[in-house]
């Protein structure tokens, strides 16, 4: 069997969905957020915080990672990343922003495009020492996407790095950094097995945020 016939038998969207009415919801996207996200979470969808964060590069070129939410407010989605590593120094050149979360479970898509600046120092400091002991030891190793010749180079930095994490638990990470991302569109995706799928889109104006329904 080819990998497209593999596909093409592959089932989609074969398993029960939530509704959602697009006419009765909140005046903001970040509330509506707050709500999926609260629904995808009761659900038991997996690591329902992960998301995809895209950046482009000096020459234009996209990249994209998945990341973890880091947090939620007014002012739009947070995350966190060094910033010396490729994603840091694209942000540094370019801060616009995609963000998108998938929570298949739901047949749920959102959709974020924005601009990401950095949270204050404090912020990404109090971020950084929240971390499990293993991830702040993984960050202080630093060097994030150089090459790497020997996995025993990997092994030895992190051990020493270790050692100086458990001498000085308040040891921060210099570049670790928590950016905001501000949104400029969001847009809502709930899946109908019959692909009449809804679309709803934030647009971010002068005097607020317009709501519109797009074409599936």
């Amino acid at each position: 069997m080819t990998i497209r016939e593999m596909l093409r038998g592959l089932p989609v969207l074969a398993h029960d969905m939530p509704s959602f009415d697009p006419v009765d919801v909140p005046g903001t996207p970040l509330d509506l957020f707050a709500s999926w996200f609260a629904a995808a979470v009761t659900a038991g969808v997996d690591e329902p915080h992960a998301m995809t964060v895209s950046t482009v590069d000096a020459d234009g070129a996209p990249d994209a990672r998945v990341l973890i939410l880091k947090d939620l407010d007014e002012e739009g989605w947070h995350f966190a990343t060094t910033s010396t590593s490729a994603k840091g120094r694209q942000l540094a050149g370019n801060p616009r922003v995609a963000l998108s979360f998938h929570w298949r479970e739901l047949g749920r898509q959102v959709r974020i495009r924005g601009v990401a600046h950095p949270a204050r120092p404090e912020v990404s400091r109090r971020d950084f020492l929240a971390r499990p002991f293993g991830s702040r030891v993984a960050t202080l190793a630093g060097r994030q996407s150089e090459p790497l010749t020997d996995r025993s180079a990997l092994d030895a930095e992190f051990a020493r790095v270790s050692e100086r994490v458990a001498a000085d638990p308040d040891l921060v990470a210099e570049g670790h950094t928590v950016y905001l991302a501000r949104p400029e569109t969001v847009e809502y995706w709930q899946a109908d097995r019959q692909r009449r799928h809804v679309r709803l889109r934030y647009r971010r104006t002068a005097d607020g945020w317009e709501r519109e329904l797009l074409w599936p």
